[in-house]
């Protein structure tokens, strides 16, 4: 491995690596450890339980209190049926000034960054560290976050006070983001003739009673004045993107299912929300049962839900992100990302990157060259921002 790489030729190789959320992340997090450990820095793993998967954290500068934590994930989405005009996974640069690739700016760029900078970090007299923390199966619902942020706060004996997280947001200092879980919810009825319809129990009609409801719930929040402006929409939502159910028009469903997203304001309680839903379709059993015994309702997590962030302007990270990307201007975002988790962990955290979110998990994704020298400068005038310069 050569000795120092720039943010472009680090990106190509991370391109390379078609990691996608849900499966083994070992080749990506290999390489990213080499690199890292040929500067003399000791790396740390957070392997998942069967060490298929492993976040990645280590320090730069010395032990004392203090200091930032640069945090990306290293898994992607897929490209199954998306019209690609080049190989997703070989960094493209057709000339144009953009750098094309699967994860080229959600969110390999910003990890590009941090290693193209880190032989300035070992150079530089720190007076307060800097901490890497790279993850995995972020795009399935950022389920090793809340390991790696325990395992930080375990593994050193002094504590970060920063983190920021690398989204792309176009180096905009983003504040706030709305919280998220995804949800299956499968129903039970009884199968039978059409023309029986008062008689059985329709998976399918009492299917349409609970994805109302959730509509229904939405609605009322916004009623409530459960608003915040600085998000669009600017409330929670609650969506139904997938429903499967029943085998014929004639025929009473007894199966019913229907895949379901929550995406919460700061303001609003997630898993309130949640709870309210399985107190309703607990409801629909109680009245149901008597009609048909075998009546149930099952509602399954796909991941504990994400927990929104809500930065406040006062707090010091707003303006150190302020000061080292050269934008005042803060912002928020309807996308979940680590940055709850690590704020919830007990971080000053926010959100600041490079790329357009406008161009993420779509075909032909790019990072502009001009946004990689942003993250390279960002990190760059942080480097000198901790060591007193």
């Amino acid at each position: 491995m050569d000795k120092k790489l720039d943010a472009g030729q680090i990106l190509t190789q991370l391109v390379s690596y078609p990691v996608f959320g849900g499966d083994s992340n070992l080749s990506i997090i290999g390489w990213i450890k080499e690199y890292i450990e040929s500067f003399g820095v000791t790396t740390t793993e957070v392997p998942n339980e069967d060490r298929t998967k492993v976040s990645l954290h280590c320090r730069i500068g010395p032990a004392v209190d203090g200091g930032v934590i640069l945090s990306g994930h290293t898994d992607v989405v897929p490209v199954d049926g998306q019209d690609w005009d080049t190989d997703p996974f070989v960094l493209t640069d057709k000339g144009d000034g953009r750098l094309y690739g699967r994860g080229s700016c959600d969110m390999k760029g910003f990890i590009a960054c941090c290693l193209a900078t880190l032989p300035e970090m070992v150079q530089a007299s720190l007076q307060e560290p800097i901490y890497f923390a790279f993850s995995y199966d972020e795009e399935i619902g950022c389920l090793a976050g809340p390991g790696l942020v325990q395992h930080i706060r375990a593994t050193y004996t002094e504590r970060p006070k920063y983190a920021i997280i690398g989204e792309p947001s176009l180096m905009q200092p983003i504040v706030g983001q709305k919280g998220i879980c995804v949800l299956e919810t499968h129903v039970n009825g009884s199968a039978g003739h059409s023309s029986r319809i008062r008689q059985e129990v329709s998976a399918i009609h009492e299917m349409a009673r609970l994805i109302l409801w959730l509509e229904n719930k939405m609605n009322d929040l916004v009623q409530k004045g459960q608003v915040d402006d600085r998000f669009d929409p600017p409330h929670s939502s609650l969506h139904v993107g997938k429903v499967h159910g029943g085998i014929a028009p004639n025929v009473i469903a007894d199966k019913a299912s229907f895949w379901w997203d929550v995406r919460a304001i700061p303001k609003d309680d997630l898993n309130g929300i949640i709870q309210e839903f399985k107190d309703y379709c607990a409801i629909r059993e109680k009245e149901l049962k008597p009609k048909f015994a075998g009546f149930k309702i099952e509602v399954l997590q796909h991941h504990p839900p994400v927990p929104p962030l809500d930065t406040a302007m006062d707090e010091e990270v707003v303006t150190l992100v302020q000061k080292i990307s050269g934008n005042d201007e803060v912002g928020t975002v309807s996308y979940a990302a680590e940055a709850g988790q690590f704020a919830e962990g007990g971080f000053e955290s926010i959100i600041c990157g490079p790329g357009s979110i406008a161009q993420a998990h779509r075909a032909n994704e790019f990072i502009e060259k001009e946004q990689l020298k942003k993250g390279v400068g960002m990190i760059q005038k942080l480097v000198k921002e901790l060591a007193g310069n």
